[in-house]
């Protein structure tokens, strides 16, 4: 058989020399260190608050901002206010720009598509804003031509022709009451001595007796336009926008605007005194 030394027991250290301490508690080393631990934490955020409370003591007037445009704007907010306008003056006769009047446009009369026309789109804003001067106090006015100014607005055969005023008659028949546009009150209409209107039939401006219809209310309308010539102005269609009243060949006619110096002459009017 195998010999086999014998192992000494392990829970007799007084058999190797060693004796256990029993003047302590098992463990207090560590409460100690434990305790000191807690301690410093404690001390630590002591200090830390006391730096704290300090700093916020501190006037806000050491960064050189004052303390009320700092409570007024909060940070990373930017402050949009409405300008003045003391010291801003308007000038004698002048007023502020005016809304723009939107209009929709009504779907064209039926003598008018049957010519063959087709709506073209609107001039510059320039040519279709409303003019600086007022409307004419006098209402019987005549209707006089920019680079004719000879000729006159007549009516003749039952179309409006460019014409030199002849006699009593012929001035009588240039001479038109200007009223309120039947289909836009802020537009024009004209009347004859004998109680019939001028109106658009075709595309060609003739005088017909108001028949109380929609659409010749529409066709009877004139709205005047800024033009490029000074006291003038242009007539544009109020069913038709775009289509101004210009005359070719001394008739009387609706025209699409156009970009050229013959088309503005021929589409320029001055309102003057009546004729008759």
């Amino acid at each position: 058989m195998p010999e086999t030394t014998p192992q000494p027991p392990r829970n007799q250290p007084w058999e190797n020399g060693w004796t256990p301490d029993t003047s302590r508690a098992p463990g207090t080393r560590r409460l100690w260190l434990a305790g000191a631990l807690a301690l410093s934490t404690i001390v630590a955020c002591a200090t830390a608050i006391a730096v704290m409370d300090r700093d916020s003591d501190r006037p806000t007037q050491a960064s050189g901002i004052p303390s009320s445009a700092v409570a007024e704007t909060p940070p990373g907010l930017i402050s949009f206010a409405t300008p003045s306008t003391d010291g801003v003056t308007t000038p004698a006769g002048k007023s502020g720009p005016s809304p723009a009047r939107t209009s929709t446009s009504p779907s064209p009369s039926p003598h008018d598509s049957a010519a063959g026309g087709s709506k073209p789109s609107k001039p510059p804003t320039s040519h279709t804003s409303s003019p600086s001067h007022s409307k004419p106090s006098a209402t019987y006015r005549s209707v006089q031509s920019v680079n004719y100014p000879g000729r006159y607005w007549h009516v003749s055969g039952d179309y409006v022709k460019l014409d030199p005023p002849a006699g009593s008659e012929s001035r009588q028949d240039s001479t038109f009451k200007v009223v309120k546009g039947l289909a836009d009150s802020s537009c024009y209409s004209f009347a004859t001595h004998d109680g019939k209107y001028l109106r658009h039939r075709n595309f060609l401006l003739r005088d017909e007796p108001n028949d109380g219809s929609h659409l010749f209310k529409q066709d009877a309308t004139f709205c005047p336009r800024a033009s490029a010539y000074s006291g003038a102005v242009m007539l544009e269609s109020v069913n038709y926008p775009g289509r101004f009243l210009r005359h070719q060949n001394f008739q009387l006619k609706l025209d699409p605007y156009q970009y050229d110096d013959v088309y503005r002459a021929d589409s320029a009017f001055r309102f003057v005194a009546g004729l008759a």
